[in-house]
């Protein structure tokens, strides 16, 4: 078996009806520009607020895809 190397990136997710939804953004933009995707966690979820209220749910998402260099 060949030996792989996987790149892990950050990105954040936002969505108005959940985090779920938030994480789901993030992951199906990085599918947009990045091939070869294996793992996607969340490490972090947070609220956007305003006058009290919550605008946006965020998801922060570490999503890993296998390097084939030069990216």
């Amino acid at each position: 078996m060949a030996e792989s190397v996987y790149k892990v990136i950050e990105l954040v997710g936002t969505s108005t009806e959940s985090w779920e939804k938030a994480a789901a953004a993030a992951v199906e933009m990085a599918a947009k520009t990045l091939r070869d995707l294996r793992i996607a966690e969340v490490v972090e979820l947070d609220m956007q607020l305003e006058d009290g209220k919550v605008r946006a749910y965020r998801a922060k998402v570490k999503v890993s895809f296998k390097y084939h260099g030069g990216e």
